[in-house]
C-alpha cells in the first residue's frame, strides 16, 4: 500500500508490501529492504529497516507524528492516499469526491441541495469486500451525487461534486 509523508515541506511516498520478513519498504523507485516494528509500549519501540535497528519513541496527534530516532526529532504529517485521491480541486469554487478505486456505492448519506461541514459522510463505497466511507474535505454545498446505490464505478470517477459555500 502506498503512504504519502510530508516531512520538512517534502512530501514523501513510500510503498509497504508483505514479504517474510515483515513488509517491504521502497521509497520512490528505490527498494531499501524490509522494514518491520516491534512495539516496547509507553510509545516506543524497536525499528529495523534493512539491517540497521534503530530505538524510536513516538507520540501521534491526528495525522501529525512526532517521532524521535538517532538523537533526533522530526515531526511527519501523513497524507491518507484515500483522502488525498477522494477530495481533489477540480475548478476553482467545486470540490469532486473521487473514487479510490473501482468499487460498487453502498449507501448515499447525503441529497442534492444539503450543507455538509467538513468530515461529514457522504458516500459509502464497496470493493473487493472492503467498504470505504468518502467524506467532504471541507464545509460545502452537495450540488451533485453522479452514482446511485448499486451502481458500480471504475477508480478515479467523480462520486459527488460539492460547491464551495460563500462567506
Amino acid at each position: 500500500m502506498k503512504h504519502s509523508f510530508e516531512l520538512d515541506g517534502i512530501d514523501y511516498d513510500l510503498w509497504l508490501s508483505p514479504c517474510p520478513q515483515g513488509y517491504q519498504l521502497r521509497l520512490g523507485d528505490d527498494v531499501v529492504g524490509p522494514v518491520a516494528f516491534s512495539d516496547s509500549g509507553s510509545d516506543s519501540g524497536l525499528l529495523s529497516i534493512a539491517t540497521e535497528r534503530r530505538q524510536v519513541r513516538f507520540f501521534i496527534d491526528g495525522d501529525t507524528i512526532h517521532l524521535h530516532i538517532g538523537g533526533r526529532t522530526r515531526i511527519l504529517r501523513y497524507r491518507d492516499p484515500l483522502r488525498a485521491l477522494a477530495c481533489a480541486k477540480d475548478d476553482p469554487g467545486h470540490l469532486v469526491a473521487r473514487a479510490p478505486m473501482p468499487g460498487v456505492v453502498i449507501a448515499t448519506r447525503v441529497s442534492p441541495g444539503q450543507s455538509v461541514s467538513a468530515g461529514t459522510e457522504l458516500i459509502t463505497i464497496e470493493s473487493m469486500k472492503l467498504q470505504t466511507v468518502i467524506r467532504s474535505p471541507k464545509d460545502a454545498r452537495v450540488a451533485f451525487i453522479h452514482f446511485k446505490e448499486g451502481e458500480s464505478f471504475e477508480r478515479d470517477a467523480v462520486l459527488v461534486t460539492l460547491s464551495e459555500e460563500e462567506r
